[in-house]
């Protein structure tokens, strides 16, 4: 480190001071590098003009925007892992050794190389074609704990009276600044003059890829609480490879406390996929196995990707296949899974507990589960209507899977807070033995089983392990249960279930044939076919939910809405002294907006009367039973209360009231609603009773909405269908619901149409970031490699250009969302990157970046909007899309305008003419790419001004029509069943049922019984697997007998084929066409189990003339009887001699 002292003075004395601790003290070494990098990151601030950002700790300022940039991510990864070692160090049970004091200089001369280099006084002075040589490293003796426990303190007190002394004397802060700017000047010389040199350039600096590719792997190791302080931790010696020599070494070996081998890890360059080191690493595991008679886990990587091979997770019956994984699991983690290989018991002989879920289909569902995770299947899904109980077989899997030692530590997650809350009282109650903790209230509590909404999760994982070990690392969590599993939940939160290496369960109450093909892609199942599905349907007819029973409603108003042409005079000149905005009275309200900004009086008192009068009663008819009212929003929420009040007087007040997340004390009002002696007897909500709420004494839904989603009217309905006796007095209980329906939603999913898909919107800045991209890229294509590009689209480019790559520079590094990136997201951090733009780096750039978080942050919403208009813009008059360049210049007009408006303001005042000539057609027929961009950046600080219009709502009480209402049968969803999916399913399923004996007679071409018929019933149902087709369906479907059905899946055994047609093989009768027909047959029956009649007249036998040409008359209709017998045989006879219908047991 002796070049330091020329080239970047200020860091010499603790770089020096780290490289003299190397072999002796490795704990001082760190604490030394860590104030190197201290000491750099103030240097460039300073020389730099960089300002602080809004936290100054050094982790503030290395990844501060401004910074970021400036170092790009290489730099400040190490910079960080500079930080995490030093603060590593000053821990005194984290040791550290030599060798990985060794990898902290070397990271450390690196930085200061980079530093001196660029942006130091003396680039001449930088040995830029050296790497760090231990051998010349002077030792110094190593201090005891104590000592450097005292050397930082008093260092750190030194550090902090001087900063003090410079902010409090104005002389010292004068003598600072004055230091600062002759040093600028003195580095701005010294870069020129180097820039005109031929002084050699980083460029060709050899960063030692691998050592790099390893800092990212030591990384997440220490991130795993791995130190990595013992010589064989790395490059581990074993021998009986088949190599020469039979010897080799191990990248990485990850030991357990009993000194026996945990885990493998082979490491390959980033350049390369890290599959090409798996068979290396299985060998490696070979040969540990051999040495000390137990099986190490296996990981391989590249720095970027890696991957977990457990493949003796269930001991000799082998393991799991490789899979991909976000971090490296910890010690206890890796333990768990080698004590699980003996511990694990079989699910099948670890009962559930009945009296938590004993209902059959709840222990189906268990067993579905089961049998999913035994087969080494590690996703299931289970799609179980609303009101069935999913919880508790949640509940009774977690207990099952926790007593058979297949998991420890559960996380389950719910996207709202009193869904949490219900869980983890719900998990409390049932296993009252196990710790639970609602991560909501608890943060650091520590438990079996942990209950979070999927925001607090993904925070919680975020924030986690900034300066040490990860408190939830990868293998934290054995199992992670999701509540209402779909797409939606994994596009905002998928680095959750990425991140943690478990099994995983998802819930859902939406039908399974409505769950869209990408969640079942998800969980890793085919299209349609979830684990485990018990539909409404299913659960009504077996008695364990009530059905819905529809009225179906509606007003003039909220059909058709309100035509001012259609009032009378008397409402006419009511309409007209309506305070109506700025923009006066409409000519019409679209029936959209009934409910929405204009609420009318009549049309509620209508629908209200429709529930008084058709919903069900309870207390001998005396009274309402208790009611959903599901409102379109807040204000109308409250104007149906208040119109219940107004119209019922009589009821007191508290008969009906709103609950919604708005409401004060909602949950009390909640709890004094499912009491069935407390009022309220209406709720009145908007989204917050739509899910999660299970109230048995409700029989009343009002949907006084139009319902968007199947999955929310589905969920909606559900808090009706619960079960409740004695509801109506003893003996009398509840056996169906009404839902009064104003907004045309019965019809509407009655007809089960295809639910368009919804995608998550993008958020703004990630808008952003894409369109300029796409601008970037467009220039880029319209300008040939090594062309000059016109001055204007230059400027306007390095300014895109310049905002994207300080954006992706600014990105963290070791962030959740960011590490899975970090290939892409290191590549576009290189300001080099930006040099030239594709269309398909574009597409890249969408994919893998310009959704992830970084440090570069505007919350000025409104210019940001402005922003995307303009650039949109850009982008259009690039591509000559005319269409969208005129309605985005058109919009921008209009904010010009309103701007203008504001012209009182002094900050609009000095931008009128521009706003002026912006807000008229002619400025923009010569408008370029580098006009609209001034006028982005000129004017997105003043969008914000603009007056926020509010529209107040209207109210009204013309007379509106109750139109004629009728009841609805409402249809539950039903499975929508592939037939040819189900074929090939039951022909697998039948294959290994051979052994039956109604099989072995449908085979052997014996005659069936009404028992052998019933038993291939049973069958067909039970091979549709979680689908349980009904049989009625299935005889639908084939057109055909069952059995006839089932012989053309499993086909005939050719023995009896050719017992069947032996009077045709006689080769002392029939000449060799013949034979050759027959043999044809005999091949059919044996695929087909049956051949008709026509099927002799198509090829091959066509080819050969059909059966009539082969054989003579006579003897082609003894061929049609065999054939026709053998047909017989796979059908039933009843009394009369004609083929039964049997199977109806099944």
């Amino acid at each position: 480190m002796d070049w330091v002292a020329q080239a970047l003075p200020a860091v010499h004395r603790d770089a020096a001071q780290a490289e003299a601790y190397l072999t002796t003290d490795p704990r001082a070494a760190a604490f030394y590098a860590r104030r190197s990098v201290e000491r750099i990151v103030e240097f460039l601030y300073a020389t730099r003009g960089l300002d602080d950002p809004y936290s100054t700790d050094l982790a503030g300022r290395i990844n501060a925007p401004a910074f970021s940039t400036l170092a790009g991510r290489g730099i400040v990864d190490k910079l960080n892992f500079l930080r995490k070692a030093g603060n590593n160090a000053v821990h005194k049970d984290l040791a550290l050794d030599s060798r990985a004091a060794l990898t902290i200089l070397r990271e450390l001369f690196h930085v200061l190389v980079w530093t001196a280099f660029h942006h130091g006084p003396h680039p001449e002075a930088v040995p830029t074609k050296a790497q760090f040589d231990p051998a010349r490293a002077p030792r110094q003796a190593a201090m005891p704990v104590e000592q450097l426990d005292a050397v930082i303190a008093r260092l750190k007190a030194q550090d902090e009276a001087n900063a003090r002394l410079r902010e409090e004397s104005e002389q010292q802060a004068a003598a600072y600044e004055a230091e600062i700017a002759a040093l600028r000047e003195q580095i701005a010389a010294a870069q020129a003059a180097a820039a005109a040199s031929e002084l050699t350039d980083l460029h060709a600096y050899d960063y030692a890829e691998a050592e790099t590719r390893t800092l990212y792997i030591d990384l997440l190791l220490h991130e795993a609480g791995w130190p990595l302080d013992q010589d064989r931790d790395r490059e581990y010696p074993v021998t009986g490879l088949p190599t020469q020599g039979g010897t080799g070494r191990v990248d990485y070996v990850l030991w357990g406390a009993d000194g026996l081998p945990l885990a493998v890890l082979e490491a390959k360059r980033t350049t390369r996929s890290p599959h090409e080191g798996q068979e290396q690493a299985r060998r490696y595991a070979d040969a540990l196995e051999a040495q000390y008679g137990r099986r190490p886990l296996i990981f391989y990587s590249n720095g970027y990707e890696h991957w977990l091979w457990d493949d003796a997770a269930f001991g000799p019956a082998g393991g799991y296949p490789p899979r991909e994984i976000e971090g490296f699991l910890t010690a206890d983690e890796l333990e768990r899974l080698i004590q699980r290989r003996t511990a694990r018991q079989d699910l099948a002989t670890v009962l559930p507990k009945t009296e938590i879920a004993g209902r059959p289909y709840q222990l189906e569902a268990i067993r579905a589960v089961g049998e999913a995770f035994t087969a080494r299947q590690r996703d299931a899904l289970l799609v179980m209507a609303t009101g069935t109980g999913k919880t508790r077989t949640a509940i009774a899997l977690v207990d099952q899977l926790l007593r058979a030692k297949w998991v420890k530590r559960v996380l389950v997650l719910a996207d709202r807070t009193a869904l949490v809350k219900q869980a983890a009282e719900n998990f409390t109650r049932h296993l009252p033995h196990e710790t639970v903790v609602n991560l909501l209230n608890d943060r650091t509590a520590e438990g079996r089983i942990y209950a979070a909404t999927y925001p607090t999760m993904l925070n919680l994982l975020q924030r986690d392990g900034q300066d040490g070990p990860r408190r939830f690392g990868a293998g934290h969590f054995d199992l992670v249960i999701i509540d209402e599993a779909h797409r939606s939940v994994y596009q905002k939160y998928g680095a959750i279930f990425d991140w943690f290496d478990s099994l995983l369960i998802g819930l859902t109450a939406t039908p399974k044939d409505e769950v869209d093909r990408n969640t079942y892609r998800l969980f890793h199942l085919e299209d349609g076919v979830p684990t485990f599905a018990f539909d409404l349907a299913e659960a009504v007819e077996q008695g364990y939910l009530v059905p819905p029973e529809g009225v179906s409603a509606g007003t003039e108003f909220l059909r058709r809405g309100i035509r001012y042409d259609d009032l009378s005079e008397e409402e006419k000149a009511e309409w007209d002294a309506l305070d109506w905005g700025e923009d006066g009275p409409p000519e019409n309200v679209d029936s959209q907006e009934i409910n929405a900004f204009l609420f009318n009086d009549d049309t509620v008192d209508k629908v209200l009367e429709l529930l008084m009068e058709r919903g069900q009663k309870v207390a001998d008819g005396d009274r309402l039973g208790k009611t959903i009212v599901f409102a379109k929003n807040q204000r109308h929420a409250e104007f149906i209360e208040r119109r219940f009040n107004e119209r019922f007087p009589e009821l007191g007040g508290g008969f009906a009231r709103v609950i919604t997340s708005k409401t004060a004390y909602s949950g009390a009002l909640l709890d004094d609603f499912s009491d069935p002696d407390k009022m309220p007897q209406m709720a009145i909500s908007v989204d917050m009773l739509d899910t999660g709420v299970d109230i048995p004494d409700v029989v009343n839904l009002v949907l006084f909405k139009v319902v968007h989603s199947k999955t929310k009217f589905w969920q909606m309905l559900g808090r009706g269908t619960r079960l409740r006796p004695d509801l109506f007095g003893p003996g009398r209980d509840k056996t169906s619901f009404t839902v009064i329906d104003v907004g045309g939603n019965l019809e509407y999913f009655n007809q089960d149409l295809p639910e368009r898909e919804a995608s998550q919107p993008k958020p703004l800045t990630q808008q952003i970031f894409e369109t300029r991209a796409a601008v970037v890229a467009a220039l880029d294509a319209q300008t040939e490699p090594g062309s000059e590009r016109e001055a204007t689209a230059d400027a306007v480019r390095r300014s895109h250009a310049d905002w994207l790559h300080s954006y992706v520079a600014a990105m963290p590094g070791q962030n959740l969302l960011v590490r899975k990136h970090r290939r892409q997201v290191e590549r576009w951090s290189d300001a080099a990157a930006w040099g030239r733009v594709s269309a398909e780096d574009v597409q890249e750039l969408a994919e893998h970046v310009a959704g992830l978080p970084s440090a570069v942050r505007d919350p000025d919403e409104a210019a940001k909007r402005f922003d995307l208009l303009t650039l949109r813009w850009q982008l259009a008059d690039l591509d000559q899309d005319l269409t969208t360049a005129e309605r985005c210049r058109t919009a921008i007009q209009d904010i010009a305008g309103a701007v203008l408006s504001q012209v009182r303001i002094p900050a609009v005042k000095q931008k009128e003419d521009l706003l002026s000539r912006v807000a008229e057609d002619l400025w923009w027929e010569d408008a370029g790419l580098a006009d609209v961009e001034a006028l982005r950046e000129g004017l997105r600080d003043l969008v914000a001004l603009l007056p926020r219009r509010t529209s107040s709502p209207v109210y009204t009480d013309f007379v509106d029509t109750l139109l004629d209402s009728s009841e609805v049968v409402i249809v539950p969803s039903r499975p929508g069943m592939d037939w040819e999916r189900y074929r090939r399913k039951a022909r697998a399923f039948l294959q290994g049922e051979r052994d039956t004996l109604a099989l072995r007679k449908l085979r052997g071409n014996q005659p069936l019984t009404e028992a052998d018929l019933d038993e291939l019933g049973r069958m067909l149902v039970e091979a549709g697997g979680s689908e349980r087709p009904e049989l009625d369906w299935v005889r639908d479907q084939a057109g055909d007998e069952l059995g006839v059905f089932i012989r053309g899946l499993v086909g005939l055994d050719r023995s009896a084929a050719e017992e069947a047609l032996a009077g045709f093989l006689d080769e002392g009768r029939w000449n060799a066409d013949q034979i050759h027909f027959t043999r044809m047959l005999v091949d059919d029956l044996v695929r087909n189990g049956v051949v008709s009649p026509g099927r002799l007249y198509e090829d091959p036998y066509l080819a050969m003339g059909g059966v009539d040409a082969v054989y003579p008359g006579e003897a082609a209709d003894a061929v049609v009887a065999v054939l026709a017998d053998v047909r017989r045989r796979a059908e039933v006879e009843n009394g009369t001699g004609a083929p039964s219908k049997a199977g109806s047991a099944a």
